[in-house]
């Protein structure tokens, strides 16, 4: 089985204010696109347990057809900048998406 990061152009992360963190995963064409979108490898429950949160801090999940892309947003545990806070712009919290198998 292909990895998400085989069949992605780009997967990053970002700040989306500062208690919130956007994932994009983009694709090369319509055909891995679709093969990621109807297998189900990024669906909430799959996203939610590859991260390890609850359901409550994944707060946005968009399949968006224009673009190919998938977009999910989940709540920070601490607000960017805050004590004890690791990842100020966001920027390093996409690695797990990459060995994710699509069937």
């Amino acid at each position: 089985m292909p990895s998400l990061r085989e069949l992605a152009s780009t997967i990053r992360s970002k700040n989306a204010g500062v208690d919130h963190l956007t994932f994009d995963i983009i694709f090369h064409d319509r055909t891995a696109f679709e093969r990621v979108r109807d297998s189900g490898a990024l669906d909430p429950e799959r996203i939610c347990a590859l991260f390890k949160i609850p359901r409550e801090r994944l707060t946005h999940h968009c399949v968006f057809e224009p673009a190919q892309a998938i977009e999910f947003t989940i709540r920070r545990l601490r607000p960017s900048g805050s004590p004890g806070e690791t990842d100020v712009f966001g920027a390093q919290r996409y690695a797990p998406l990459f060995d994710v198998e699509v069937p």
